[in-house]
């Protein structure tokens, strides 16, 4: 039985990636700050009469005393773990004039630091699978810094970071460290994004410019997340996967515009959108 754990398992991805590896066989430890918000997801996985492969379990990744209780649990019932999805997070909004520091420590703690810390008490478990697998939610915000995204563009790129250094230790265990980058998908991921708009005053035109790309990105946001939980399955039973996975609207795209153009050129872009 190949068992893997996911982070933030009550809603958006996390929610989608559960109900996918279930389907394909896996025992899934759904991880949640409180287990109460994933009923939906159980009622979804007893309707497919799978409902002895989830396990529901209260694990907030800015807690280390319930990240290491939790590795013990899993430890003492499966005694290794096949595959480790780090997805929970938001996405905070906001300009440095306006954002508070403790909201810039939120973002880092959760998107960062949890996720950091959640991979280190877990890699002993990864290390006793023969084919282990990481696959940290990244975002195309990982590669590509928006304006009005300070906290969550920073958080994601230095996840990306971490992941190109953990491949490379890790590669020679066997264990495959993989990305997922998404572009905009309608999840619950915008609610905080999207609350910069309560910084803007009237007289602040580019940031109201901002806003209102924020907003027109949500309403031509992709209506098909499920395309990122099949592409996490894809991952999981890929022997050798690679690094990088962008996937949705314009992500590729926007990969290679980052990589070839030069940056005075996107410069030039993104202020005349501004304007």
């Amino acid at each position: 039985m190949k068992v893997a754990l996911i982070t933030g398992a009550n809603g958006g991805f996390g929610k989608l990636i559960t109900i996918e590896l279930i389907r394909a066989g896996y025992h899934v430890i759904a991880t949640m700050r409180n287990k109460e918000n994933g009923r939906e997801l159980e009622e979804k996985i007893n309707l497919l009469e799978r409902g002895e492969r989830l396990e529901l379990v209260d694990m907030d990744v800015t807690n280390e005393a319930q990240i290491t209780s939790v590795s013990e649990l899993v430890s003492q019932k499966y005694s290794k773990l096949d595959v480790l999805i780090n997805n929970a997070g938001y996405s905070q909004g906001g300009f440095i004039t306006d954002l508070p520091m403790e909201e810039w420590k939120n973002q880092y703690e959760t998107n960062l630091v949890g996720l950091v810390q959640t991979t280190k008490y877990f890699l002993p478990l990864l290390r006793k699978s023969p084919n282990g697998k990481i696959i940290n939610l990244s975002s195309v915000s990982g590669y590509f810094g928006f304006p009005g995204m300070g906290p969550y563009c920073s958080s994601k790129f230095a996840v990306e970071g971490f992941s190109e250094s953990l491949r490379l230790e890790l590669l020679p265990e066997n264990i495959y460290v993989s990305l997922v980058e998404p572009a905009s998908y309608k999840t619950g991921i915008w609610e905080k994004g999207l609350a910069i708009g309560a910084y803007i005053k009237d007289e602040d035109t580019i940031k109201k410019k901002v806003f209102t790309l924020a907003q027109q990105a949500y309403q031509n946001a992709s209506d098909h997340p499920e395309e990122v939980a099949r592409l996490a399955r894809k991952i999981c039973e890929t022997k050798h996967p690679r690094l990088r996975y962008p996937i949705g609207k314009g992500a590729k795209s926007l990969w290679f515009v980052k990589k070839f153009l030069p940056w005075h050129v996107i410069e030039r872009f993104v202020l005349k959108k501004l304007q």
